[in-house]
C-alpha cells in the first residue's frame, strides 16, 4: 500500500470527476471510421467527417413488455454486429456503477431478451460476449455465470463464493490499489475463462456507517487489511467452459505476499500474468500454460521505491498488453530508466526496445496506429502543469524524437480520444482562462474535419478569471508548480486571507493548467467575492510529469516530505506576496502545514 486512505480517497472523487469528464470515452464502431451515442432513446452512428447521424437502433426495439424503454448506462456490440449486450438499472460498488441488469438485444430476430433472469435484480456484473457471440458470460454475487443467448441455458461455473471468498471480481484492497475490477476474460477460442479468485477469509472487517439510507445507521463490514496486515491471496482459475473444470495456474510463492494485478491470454491455451511482490517493488511478467497450469516468468523488473501500474487513470484498470507486430512484441509502459517511457518487448522477453527515448515523461497511451507506424500519447516535457499530444514511430530506423502533433499555440490542457484506427480524434482543450472547446480532426495530418468547428474559432478567453501560475523555489532548493487564484475587485495594496487546496499525495496532482480547477468545493458561497485568495501547491510525489525521482520521493516519507514542501510553498509565498495574511483554515490536514510555518 503506498499510504493512501479512506478519507482522502473519497474527498479526491470530486476532484476526479473533473478528470474523468475531461478524458470523456466514445463509442467507436469496430472500423473506427465512426461512432455511436445514445440519443432520443434511440442509438445512431455518426459520422465524424460529416456529422451526418443515422439510427441503427430505434427506441422501440430497446421496449420490453413493460413499456419503458431501456436507457443504458454502457452498451457493446457483438464483434459480428448481430447482438447488442445492453447494461440498465446499474448501481455504485465503491466508485462506479459496476453493478446492475442486462439485457440482450438481437439484431436479427429484434428480440429482446433479460439475460440472468433467476438472478437477484442489480446484481450482474462484467458482462460480455464470448468471441463467436452464441455466449454471455458474467458475473453475480461473486460466482461467474455463462448463458447461452439463443436458449437463455445458465450454467454456473463457480459456486464457491461468500462475502469474503471473491470470483471474477475483487476486494476493496485490489480496487483501490490496483484499479482492479473486472476479473474473467473469454479464451481467443471461446471454450474457457480465466478468473482470479481473491480470498478474503481472513482479512479481518473495518466496520464503517451507513447514516444515509434510513433514520437509523446501518453498520457496514469492509474486509480491509490494516498497516501491517497481509493482503487477501488472490489465484487465477481457468474454466473449461462445456465441463465445468477448472484448473489453477501454478503460480510460484506465498500467494499473501504478492499481488496479481494484471492477466491476460496470449494464445488458445497461454497466459500473460503480471505479478509483484508485496512491497511492489519488483514486477515479474509470466506465461501460465493452462493446459498444466505451469507458470514460468519470461521478463522482470525492480524499483527502489514501487513499480507503477501506469493505468489511464488513477482509479482505472490497468489494462491488458498490447501485441504488435504479428503478436511477436507488445507494448510496455516502465519507468526503469527514471521517465515513464514506451518500450516494444519481444514474446520471449529477451529485447526490450525504448521507444520514446528522452528526458520526458509520457501520460497516456492515446492509441497504436500500426498501419502508419506511429504510437500516439499525451505528454509535456516543457510544462509539467499543461498536456498536448505527441507521436514517435512504433518501429524507428534512426532518431525517433517524439513530435508535437498538438498546435503549441494554445497553451494549456488537451485531451484526445482517438479512433482505433487513428483516423480521426476527438481533440479538447482548456486553460485556466479558458473554458473548454472542442473539435473533430483527422490523423495522421492532425488537420480539423469542419473549419467552422475548430479549437481556434471558438476558445474564448474568462476575462473574470484572476488566476496567476507561478514556480516556487523553497529554502529546500526544491521547484513547486503553484496557482493563486486571487478575489473579485482585488486590490495588491490590501491583505487577503488565504485558503489553501491541499491534497499532496501519489494519486493526483491539483495544480494543473485546464479549466474549473481553481474553487473550493466545501465552500459554501462564493469564495472569491467573499474576499479570499485560494492556492494549490503541488508538491513532490504527486503524479506530475516530472520524472520518476519527483513522484517518489514519498516513498516511506508521506506525511513528512509532502507537507513540508507545502509549508516551506506558503512560507516563500508570503514572503514574495505582501497580499497574502496567514488568517486561514487550510483545508485536509493542514494542521502540520501550521505547525512547520509558525
Amino acid at each position: 500500500m503506498k499510504g493512501k486512505n479512506i478519507l482522502l480517497s473519497i474527498v479526491l472523487l470530486f476532484v476526479m470527476q473533473v478528470i474523468f469528464a475531461q478524458r470523456g470515452q466514445i463509442n467507436w464502431m469496430a472500423d473506427g471510421n465512426a461512432y455511436t451515442k445514445i440519443k432520443d432513446g434511440n442509438i445512431v452512428k455518426v459520422d465524424p467527417k460529416t456529422e451526418a447521424e443515422t439510427v441503427l437502433i430505434k427506441k422501440e426495439q430497446l421496449t420490453p413488455g413493460s413499456g419503458k424503454v431501456l436507457l443504458p448506462d454502457s452498451y457493446k456490440f457483438s464483434t459480428d454486429n448481430t447482438k447488442l449486450l445492453l447494461f440498465v438499472n446499474t448501481k455504485k460498488v465503491w466508485r462506479y456503477n459496476t453493478m446492475g441488469d442486462y439485457w440482450l438485444l438481437d439484431l436479427v430476430s429484434n428480440k429482446l431478451t433479460q439475460l440472468g433472469k433467476n438472478r437477484p435484480a442489480q446484481s450482474l456484473m462484467f458482462a460480455k460476449f464470448s468471441p463467436d457471440a452464441k455466449k454471455v458470460a458474467y458475473v453475480s454475487e461473486h460466482n461467474l455465470f455463462v448463458e447461452d443467448v439463443t436458449s437463455n441455458i445458465i450454467k454456473r461455473i463457480t459456486s464457491d463464493s461468500t462475502r469474503k471468498l471473491i470470483n471474477d471480481t475483487f476486494d476493496w484492497a485490489y480496487e483501490e490499489e490496483f484499479g482492479c475490477r473486472d476479473g474473467f476474460r473469454w479464451s481467443p477460442d471461446g471454450s474457457k475463462i480465466a478468473f482470479w479468485q481473491i480470498d478474503a477469509t481472513k482479512i479481518r472487517d473495518y466496520f464503517m456507517l451507513n447514516t444515509t439510507d434510513s433514520n437509523y445507521s446501518k453498520v457496514v463490514p469492509v474486509e480491509y487489511p490494516k498497516v501491517g496486515e497481509s493482503p487477501s491471496p488472490a489465484k487465477i482459475g481457468v474454466a473449461n467452459v462445456s465441463s465445468g473444470l477448472i484448473r489453477w495456474m501454478q503460480i510460484d510463492g506465498n500467494p499473501q505476499q504478492h499481488y496479481i494485478p494484471r492477466m491476460e491470454w496470449s494464445g488458445t491455451n497461454e497466459l500473460i500474468v503480471q505479478q509483484l511482490d508485496r512491497k511492489q517493488q519488483e514486477s515479474k511478467l509470466m506465461y501460465c500454460n493452462t493446459t498444466d497450469g505451469g507458470a514460468r516468468t519470461f521478463w522482470a523488473e525492480n524499483d527502489d521505491a514501487w513499480v507503477d501500474l501506469n493505468s489511464s487513470d488513477i482509479f482505472g484498470e490497468p489494462g491488458g498488453f498490447t501485441w504488435i507486430n504479428n503478436n511477436q512484441e507488445f507494448v510496455w509502459v516502465s519507468e526503469k530508466d527514471g521517465w515513464r517511457h514506451i518500450y516494444k518487448i519481444s514474446r520471449d522477453g529477451k529485447t526490450e526496445t525504448l521507444i520514446s527515448k528522452g528526458d520526458y515523461d509520457i501520460d497516456v497511451i492515446k492509441c497504436i496506429d500500426e498501419k502508419n507506424n506511429y504510437i500516439y500519447f499525451t505528454a509535456s516535457p516543457a510544462n509539467a502543469t499543461q498536456l498536448y499530444l505527441y507521436r514517435v514511430k512504433l518501429n524507428p530506423k534512426g532518431n525517433n524524437d517524439a513530435e508535437l502533433v498538438t498546435n503549441p499555440n494554445f497553451k494549456g490542457t488537451h485531451n484526445y480520444t482517438i479512433s482505433p484506427n487513428g483516423k480521426f480524434a476527438s481533440h479538447s482543450f482548456s486553460n485556466h482562462n479558458t473554458p473548454r472547446v472542442s473539435e473533430w480532426i483527422t490523423l495522421p495530418d492532425n488537420k480539423p474535419v469542419n473549419a467552422s468547428k475548430t479549437i481556434a474559432a471558438n476558445a474564448k478567453t474568462n476575462k473574470d478569471n484572476d488566476v496567476e501560475y507561478l514556480q516556487i523555489v523553497t529554502e529546500d532548493n526544491v521547484t513547486l508548480d503553484a496557482w493563486i487564484n486571487k478575489p473579485k475587485n482585488f486590490d495588491a495594496s490590501k491583505k487577503y486571507p488565504v485558503v489553501l487546496d491541499v491534497y499532496g499525495e501519489p494519486a493526483a496532482s491539483t495544480v494543473l493548467d485546464r479549466n474549473g480547477g481553481h474553487t473550493n468545493f466545501l465552500y459554501n458561497g462564493d469564495i472569491r467575492a467573499d474576499g479570499y485568495v485560494q492556492v494549490s501547491i503541488d508538491n513532490r510525489g504527486t503524479p506530475m510529469l516530472k520524472g520518476a525521482k519527483w513522484r517518489k520521493a514519498i516513498y516511506r516519507k508521506i506525511g513528512t516530505i509532502n507537507i513540508r514542501d507545502l509549508a516551506m510553498g506558503m512560507k516563500k509565498l508570503l514572503q514574495d506576496k505582501s497580499f497574502i495574511l496567514i488568517k486561514t483554515e487550510l483545508r485536509f490536514g493542514v494542521g502540520a502545514v501550521v505547525a512547520h510555518l509558525l
